[in-house]
Parts: C-alpha cells; structure tokens; sequence
C-alpha cells in the first residue's frame, strides 16, 4: 500500500537516544518473534487463567470485616468452640396445610436427619427436632431447619452446589423446600456475576470497536486497541489465579479486571497509534514513527499507569480483602496493559507499517458524499477553550457549583453492609431470606452473638437478664436459660458452654443492618460484665468494618494525594499544578458519589436501574469507587498537563499554550473517556447491585471528568492562575531539571522555512503535526 500522504513538512529530525529509543529498536526489529512468544504466553495465561472463577470468593462475611476486629476473634472462637453455632444454611420448607401435622412433622425430621448426614454439615437444628417457635412461621404453614456448612467459602460453596441443592431442593413429600442461608447468597450471587460478566464484554466489544472505528476511520487500526485489551484481561487472569494460591481474592477483582483491562489497554492504545499514524503521515519512515511514538506517546503511558497504579494500591492499607484484593487484580491489569502497550502494541505497528490504515471506511464515506470543507482538526476543541477563558471567572464558579450541588447528597450517605438485596427479586435465596425476615419472629441468622470467658453461671445470669431488657432485643438464649425481659423464660442450655467457653445469642427484632441495631450492638459492648465479652454477628462485623476504613481512609488519601503531587510535579515542573491536578480531580468525584446515595441510598430511579434500595450503601465500595475513578481521572489530566507543558515550553504565551493543548487533546481524551465509560455501563448493567453502583458510578465520574473538568474548569482556573501556574522555588526547579521527566532530545524535524510568520500563539500551530521540543515531555 502506497504511503499515506504527508500532512505538512516531512520530518527528519533523529528520534532521542534513550531506554524508549532502545525499546523501540527492540519491538522493531525482531516483531515476528516477539509475537510468536506473546502469543506462546497468552496461550499459556489462557490454561493458568481458565479456572479462575471457580477460586474467587465471593466475598463472605470475612471479605469486608477486619480480621484483628472484635467480631473477628469472638468469630473465631465460635467456628472453634460451637461450630455448629453460627448457622450459614436454610432450609425453608412450606406445606399447604400446618407443619404440625403428622406428615409434615415426619417429612420434616426425616430432611434434618438426612441433612446431618452430608459431610461438613454441622449444627443442624429443625423445628420438628427443636420445637423452637422461631423456627416456625407465624401462620404455621412454614418451618425451617437451620445449620452449618463447615470450611472455607469455596468449600461451604461446592459443598452446597454438589450435595444440598441436588438433594434438597424442589418437592420433597408433603414439604416444598427452598435453599437459602448467607452461603445460598454467595452462591447465587457469584453465578449472577459471572453471567452478567459475559454479557458485559459482548455488550461492551462491539460498541468499542464501533466507536473506535469511528475514531480511527480504519477498521485495522480500530482491532489493534481491542487486541491490546483482551491481552491484559487473559494476562491478569492468569496473574490472580497464581494469587489465589497464596490469599484470598474477591469475585469483584473480576469485574474490575474486565474494565479496567479492556479500557485502560483501549486508552493506551488509543494514544501510540493515533501519534503512530501522525508520524507516518508526517513523513516519517516507519522505524523512526515508532521511536519517535513511544518517546512521546509510549512515555505518557508508563506515567499514566503509573499513576492509576498508585491510586489502586492505597487500597492495600485497609485490612479488608475484599479492597486488598482489587488492589492486586487493578495494579496487575494496569501493569500488564500498558507493557501490552509499550511492547506488543509496537511489534504489531512495525509489522503493519503504513497498511495500519488498511480498510479506510472514511474512504467509502468521501466517495458517497460531498468533500468536506477544509478546517483545522480540533478547531471546536480550541474555540471552546477560548470561549471559556475568556469568561474564566463565570465558568469556573458556576462549575464549581454544580458540582457541589451534585456531590451534596452525599453529605447524607448512610453505611452498611450487603445483604441478600443485592440479588434479584426472583433468586431463591432472596425470596428465602425475605420469608424469613417477614414471616418468622426474630432471625436465626442474624443474631447477636456474645462470647463469654471465664464466666461463672451467676454471672452469666445476670448479665443475660440485662441484655434481654435492652431495647430491640426479643430474647437471650444461654447455658443458664431463655431471657425474656430480665426472667428467665426457657430451659437450661448446657450445649453452650464448651471449657472455659461460653456463648450467647441475642435475638434482636430489628433489620441487622438498620441504624437501631449498630446502636443495640454498641450498648450490648457497653453492657460491663466480670468477664472478658465479645460480640460477633453482622451487625457488630459491620461495626468493626467502618471502623477499620475509618482509620485507614487517612492513610490511603495521604497516600494518593502525596504520589500524585510528585508524579505531576514530576511531570510539569511546577508547584501549583499538581496541587490543582488533586483538587479538580476530587471535584471530578463529587457527581459520582452524589449519584451514589441518591440513586442507590435513597432508591431514586430503582424501577428504572432494576434493584432494590436498602437505606445504605456498602461500606467498603465507595472507598474501591473513589480510588478508582481518581487513578483513572488522572489517566485524563496526564494526557492534557503533558500536552499544555510541551506547549508552553515551545511559545512563551500562556492562553495559547493552553488553547493547544485542549485542541490536540481534546478529541482522545472524549474518545478514550466514551470508550471507558461504554465498557463500566455494560459492567453497571449487571443484576448484583453493588457491581450495578460501581459500574455506572465510575461512568459518571469518567465523562463528568472528561467532558467537564478537563473542558471547563481546567482551562478556567489555569487562565485565573496565569503565568503563575508554572512557578517553582529554584530548589526544586534544579530538583526537576535533574530528576524530571523529559524526553531528552528533539523527536520532530524543525519547522518549515515557508513558515507563516507572525507572533508566536495557538494559529501558528498545525494540529496534524505534533511537535516535541527538546527537554520537554510529550503527550501522546
């Protein structure tokens, strides 16, 4: 294929020597081979990575609980002392007539005796065993055996998918019993992900393609960011398999290695070959296009991972595993999209060379139309600029205020935990759950339970007297008795007493998540005792949960906070943008965590959406949201200050540097931005709530970034701080000239003699010939 015509001055100029210089020779030279041996490795993570679904957790009462909390331990010692004391399995069984009948009652005794046969199950205790009225409906038509699945979650859930549900459930005799319990949840929750999971990426991949044919105009160049895309996502499957062999992961870090590995790759991809094209079109031969791309493209890349990667890993300070856990999945897709992208990417463009443009739908679309009028590309993009800095001060009030308007609903957000809502309303589980909740008194699982040390029987009577008059509480069982209102109203209990053990069980009559029940939990802890108690259960979890983010939400901020203020000083040079970078990309936050409580807290638009409001919002999740969309909001804000900083360091005049730097910017970022947040729609289109609030509310932080901050308020506030923008103390200056990153040598052929002339600004600048002058970092 003939080579695509220049777009101005061929250019000439010798690509700078150094490590991208060297690393375009090496994709460059031997392509073939480094293909063969990436496509030898993707068949390999393929094998590794195949299983991985199955070894993901679910993310259980452990995944958002601290392990060194109170709950924790007093969980432990019950799963040690009385396994069978935290039940995790319902069967919920309902006849048409009385469960008291005779053939109901045999029905029922001989499901709980065959139930206690499977291995692994303990603490099996039914109505027809137990006469225990909270076992039985209130209108009689309903009874439940109850009991313990043992071992860890992947063993409790192949236990109940293997045994259980083949034997149990359906029609059994008079009895129609249905499987529910927090395993059930998890069960059915896990299935429901990894269904919406498939449905999302074929959702997602053709809309990309479209889009990114759109973009690119050639359908070959469009494949190569999807090629790109699919590596990372097979390549971090094959990395979190080898981590489960090591620690937990959640079922989550699945969704966020399918966003993330197909929207970061598609965006870093998007940026080497939109410059790689640029390159050839200008004139230059194809090895010294690829050198010159991945000196300025290639090295935005490595910043911008570096930067997502950072935001990720301030997860890792939370004891949760179900945030450390997306930290590893997010930093391995980060890491291996963009060595995808500074690696195979480049092998693949130097085998493709000028036929990069091959199948041009533009083509056909010029020959069925009239040719376009002439205009300079990204024109829009610098007329909105300077339309907004020259009313610079309207605008950046007046976006502030929306802004903050939109983030006020959060000002009221409510935490808690999830629960069987998460589920759709026609899950089995669910319905189970919700039977219980609505026709039974008080919860066999959502007790409270209190564990006792060294406790003598005098004692423990009285302190389970002063339990059961707290208000909320229904009853106390304990090895001294039922409690009922400060007396005693049932037989002894000796099973729950095992050595120096002793556990008791609080039956509250209020939702375990609800605000009555932290605040029954936290005066049952303020309840003084002679004894050493802890309390356990999903209220008292969700307790120690808030509490552990609450002291480790400090650090994680720190932490990105401090990173991104090197990294951007890193970048620019200057003191005050990396500051401005922080506080527009925590502006860039405020819509979506807005959204947030009001749709998903308050219920607002939940017909339309397809869930069920719960008054809350998991605890752990807008901490996984907000380190998110900050790495990925930087993502953006990397590709314009690198872009405005070569501007300015070319022409003396600040506006116009600005000006520049949103016309060649503008155009990627809004595609690369619709590109994402295409990819965490079809993620938010899941049936599982949370995985429904992460998804849509990442695409709402994306394009409120994107198309908001980085075209309204970015050249705003730079244009009020002017000049000033670029200052820095002599210390650091010298400390950036030496450390600071730039690209160390000219990459594009001065310009042309025939030059118009006139004063240095935006109209001297063509857009199709990106230029990087020396010492100076170039976006892509």
């Amino acid at each position: 294929m003939p080579q695509p015509p220049s777009a101005g001055p061929p250019r000439t100029g010798s690509p700078p020597r150094g490590v991208f210089t060297a690393l375009a020779r090496l994709t460059g030279g031997r392509p073939r081979l480094l293909l063969a041996f990436t496509l030898v490795l993707l068949v390999g993570a393929v094998v590794l990575g195949g299983g991985v679904a199955d070894r993901l957790r679910s993310g259980g009462s452990g995944g958002v609980v601290d392990p060194a909390s109170e709950s924790s331990f007093a969980a432990e010692v019950l799963e040690r002392e009385f396994p069978g004391a935290r039940p995790n399995l319902v069967l919920l069984a309902r006849t048409g007539g009385s469960v008291d009948d005779a053939q109901s009652a045999r029905a029922g005794a001989e499901l709980a005796a065959q139930l206690a046969d499977i291995p692994l199950i303990s603490g099996v205790t039914s109505y027809w065993d137990a006469r225990t009225p909270a076992l039985r409906s209130k209108d009689g038509t309903q009874a439940l055996i109850v009991a313990r699945i043992d071992g860890d979650e992947l063993a409790a859930e192949r236990t109940l998918k293997d045994r259980i549900v083949p034997a149990f459930d359906g029609a059994r005799g008079p009895l129609e019993v249905r499987i529910g319990g927090s395993v059930a949840v998890q069960q059915e929750q896990q299935t429901f992900i990894a269904d919406d999971l498939i449905r999302a990426e074929l959702i997602a991949l053709p809309i990309t393609l479209i889009i990114l044919m759109v973009v690119f105009g050639s359908a070959v160049a469009a494949l190569l960011p999807i090629g790109i895309g699919v590596i990372a996502i097979l390549g971090t499957n094959a990395v979190l398999r080898i981590i489960t062999e090591f620690t937990d992961v959640s079922i989550f870090a699945s969704n966020l290695t399918t966003a993330l590995g197909l929207g970061l790759a598609i965006d870093y991809a998007l940026l080497i070959v939109r410059r790689y094209r640029e390159e050839l079109k200008g004139g230059r031969a194809g090895p010294d296009a690829l050198a010159v791309t991945l000196n300025t493209a290639g090295r935005t890349v490595l910043f911008s991972a570096a930067t997502v990667a950072v935001s990720l890993a301030a997860m890792m300070v939370f004891p949760l595993y179900f945030l450390r856990s997306l930290a590893y999945a997010g930093i391995s897709v980060v890491v291996l999209a963009a060595v995808a992208a500074l690696l195979v990417l480049p092998a693949l463009l130097a085998v493709l060379g000028p036929r990069i443009d091959a199948w041009d739908i533009r083509r056909l679309v010029r020959r069925r139309s009239a040719p376009p009028k002439e205009r300079r590309e990204g024109e829009g993009w610098a007329r909105l600029a300077r339309g907004v800095m020259r009313r610079a001060p309207l605008v950046a009030t007046g976006t502030l205020a929306v802004l903050l308007l939109l983030g006020a609903p959060f000002l009221n957000v409510d935490f808690g935990t999830a629960d069987y809502r998460q589920l759709p309303t026609s899950a089995e589980s669910r319905v189970v759950q919700e039977s219980v909740r609505d026709d039974f008194e008080g919860s066999p699982t959502g007790t409270v339970d209190i564990v006792a040390q060294d406790a003598d029987a005098a004692a423990l009577d009285t302190y389970a007297q002063r339990i059961s008059t707290l208000p909320g509480v229904l009853r106390v069982d304990g090895p001294g008795g039922r409690y009922t209102d400060g007396e005693r109203s049932g037989p002894a209990q000796p099973a729950r007493t095992s050595d120096r053990v002793t556990h008791l069980t609080a039956v509250p009559a209020l939702e375990p998540i609800s605000a009555g029940a932290k605040d029954l939990v936290r005066e049952v802890r303020a309840v003084d005792a002679p004894f050493r108690a802890d309390v356990s259960g999903t209220t008292a979890a969700l307790i120690d949960t808030q509490s552990a983010i609450g002291r480790g939400l400090p650090w994680a901020v720190g932490i990105i906070v401090l990173a991104t203020l090197v990294l951007v000083f890193l970048l620019t040079g200057s003191v005050l943008v990396p500051v401005q970078a922080v506080l527009l990309n925590a502006l860039s936050l405020t819509a979506m965590l807005g959204a947030v409580v009001w749709v998903f807290q308050d219920g607002n638009l939940s017909g339309v959406l397809g869930f069920t409001p719960t008054g809350s919002i998991e605890t752990a999740l807008p901490v996984l949201m907000f380190c998110l969309a900050f790495g990925l909001s930087m993502d953006y804000g990397v590709f314009l200050l690198s872009r405005i900083k070569e501007e300015r360091d070319r022409q003396p005049d600040h506006a116009s540097a600005v000006v520049e730097g949103i016309r060649g910017t503008g155009g990627v970022i809004t595609a690369a931005a619709v590109v994402l947040a295409v990819v965490m729609v079809a993620i938010g289109s899941s049936r599982i709530t949370n995985t429904k609030m992460l998804g849509l509310g990442v695409a709402l932080a994306i394009l409120m970034d994107a198309m908001v901050i980085r075209t309204l308020l970015v050249p705003a506030v730079l244009r009020l701080t002017g000049k000033a923008t670029w200052w820095a103390p002599k210390p650091l200056r010298r400390l950036h000239d030496r450390f600071g990153i730039s690209e160390g040598g000219p990459v594009s052929a001065p310009a042309a003699p025939d030059a118009p002339a006139g004063p240095p600004g935006a109209e001297q600048v063509d857009p199709a010939e990106p230029r990087v002058a020396a010492g100076t970092n170039a976006p892509g």
